[in-house]
């Protein structure tokens, strides 16, 4: 397998917003982030990836953008960022930008222009179309609830927005757009940044018909219709070609409604176009019907499946990315493991299952501590735009009762990743000293950096050595992986092997014991690591709540 430095490195997102506010005004802000770059440093990463700082009226926290050149006033200055971007480079870390070009903001330059006539210059820069039978061109829903279509009546035209109606799309299939984008890339390289991590890229080819789709839950075809259209594979090699090549990127593409066989083609070993995705298909197991709403618990045979799918897909032709968590998931421990009792150690039994596989780990901010989903009193507590808009939704078209939707959302709602970083047991964390843009999670005086960075055995030194084993053994990069068990409800069970070297991976999904019986090639084997300290190597292992052990053949 080509070794390449973006496989052996480890990725921390930073959603700048609730990370660290160096001002006091209770917003999080890029000094914030330059102050805190040493304890970066001593978590081990090698790579930031930044959520948006770019100009933005905020409707959708950032991934609205006015200007892309230029820094959200609230987050700080040009300068703040060349500062930073020095800070992190002076210790070893790079650093990704988070590229939003399916769609800009209404508020930005270009669609100001190409909503003032059908002849604007700039007319051809988003997707116009008259409307049908007295409606929307067609039954395509936005990701944020309602059509994906917004009536202008200045042209007498609707225009298209897959997400909030403050997010028009882009047309990718006019060159002029590419050169605009690709222009402001090159511009991003030149300042020196690192790569892209980028924002719904599945989504930039459209189907030229804009063909109706099969409708959801609330009525309208939803965003995987759009996904994977005939042109965005020949748009990301142009981009390539124009942007990429020009210096040592590393790239991720967030693409929703991918598949196995297009990831292939996305992130494929030639380099053509990205060097991984984000797939979503493991975000899935615990989805609600018909749609993501939901509370229940997944099934660990589901995930095993779909998690060995990608790994064994993958395999020799690209490249996994490897995330519990990111801004627009919830917290894992509360998802996947028990932010109760059993927090600390299925925090790391979970970081243990996943980082030992083949790919390129991410890690959100909070995720090395173990935060936790928050308590939501009310739908007043919420700031994300997608949770506000589905309670009223699906609660005024009776989908579900206020009570069920307000579950599902302390359950599944973007915002419970949003919530400030945890920093210590000060008021609001430490976060702010003036008033904080969302709630703190209350549970802030017992779970906080401070208290976990000065206790060895706490989930943030746990972290800290699984990424130093991937540095220190190949077989954790570049080894291939093979699942054991798969029909077992509580064990997740794996190998890695590369040439000679072989390690077993064994993790209890539950809270209860359970019997694990070693393969005979590593009944002489040696623990590598494991969220037990007494872990031993036995033939008939029991296993504890939530225990994580990795035996190394000898």
């Amino acid at each position: 397998m080509k070794k390449r430095w973006w496989k052996e490195c480890v990725v921390y997102q930073i959603y700048p917003r609730s990370f660290c506010d160096s001002n006091g005004d209770g917003i999080g802000d890029i000094r914030g982030i330059t102050s805190k770059m040493d304890y970066l440093k001593e978590l081990g990463i090698d790579v930031i990836w930044l959520s948006p700082v770019y100009q933005s009226p905020n409707d959708d926290n950032g991934y609205d953008i006015s200007d892309y050149q230029a820094i959200m006033k609230e987050f700080g200055t040009m300068e703040d960022f060349d500062e930073m971007l020095a800070v992190a480079h002076e210790r070893g870390i790079r650093l990704v930008m988070d590229l939003v070009v399916n769609h800009t903001s209404d508020e930005h330059a270009w669609f100001a222009e190409s909503r003032k006539s059908l002849d604007n210059p700039y007319r051809d820069y988003y997707i116009w179309r008259p409307g049908r039978d007295g409606g929307a061109p067609n039954n395509w829903g936005s990701c944020f609830s309602g059509p994906a279509w917004e009536y202008d009546k200045a042209t007498d035209m609707y225009y298209l927005h897959l997400f909030s109606k403050k997010q028009p799309d882009l047309n990718w299939d006019n060159p002029a757009v590419r050169d605009e984008v690709f222009r402001m890339m090159n511009w991003w390289l030149d300042k020196g940044v690192d790569g892209f991590r980028m924002d719904v890229i599945s989504l930039i080819s459209k189907k030229p018909d804009l063909p109706d789709g099969v409708p959801g839950i609330n009525g309208y075809a939803g965003a995987d219709e759009v996904a994977n259209g005939p042109h965005v594979h020949e748009y990301l090699k142009e981009m390539r070609q124009k942007v990429l090549n020009r210096t040592e990127t590393i790239t991720v593409g967030e693409c929703a409604g991918v598949t196995l066989e297009e990831a292939k083609k996305y992130a494929n070993r030639e380099e053509t176009e990205l060097n991984m995705v984000f797939q979503f298909e493991h975000m899935g197991v615990d989805s609600g019907e018909n749609s993501k709403w939901s509370d229940r618990k997944a099934d660990l045979r589901d995930l095993k499946e779909i998690l060995s799918k990608w790994q064994k897909g993958l395999e020799d032709v690209a490249w996994n990315s490897l995330y519990w968590e990111n801004h627009d998931q919830p917290r894992s421990v509360s998802r996947f493991g028990d932010d109760g009792a059993y927090r600390e150690t299925s925090a790391k039994m979970l970081a243990t299952c996943l980082y030992m596989m083949q790919g390129t780990p991410y890690i959100y901010q909070g995720q090395e501590l173990g935060m936790t989903n928050v308590p939501f009193e009310s739908i007043e507590d919420f700031r994300d735009l997608e949770s506000i808009n589905a309670y009223h939704e699906l609660t005024e078209q009776g989908v579900f009762t206020r009570e069920e939707m307000l579950r599902y959302l302390r359950y599944k709602s973007r915002d419970n990743a949003r919530t400030p970083f945890q920093w210590s047991g000060e008021e609001n964390a430490g976060f702010t000293s003036g008033e904080p843009w969302i709630m703190v999670n209350p549970n802030y005086k017992k779970i906080n950096a401070k208290e976990q960075m000065g206790r060895e055995d706490s989930v943030f030194h746990y972290f800290r050595k699984l990424i130093r084993l991937r540095k220190e053994h190949e077989v954790i990069v570049y080894g291939t992986y093979d699942l054991l068990l798969p029909e077992s409800k509580e064990i997740y069970a794996y190998t890695r092997t590369l040439g000679e070297e072989k390690l077993l991976v064994v993790c209890n999904f539950t809270a209860g014991e359970v019997t694990f019986d070693l393969p005979e090639e590593f009944w002489t084997g040696a623990v590598l690591t494991g969220n037990y300290e007494d872990a031993a190597v036995k033939e008939h292992m029991a296993l504890r709540a939530y225990e994580a052990v990795v035996v190394k053949k000898q």
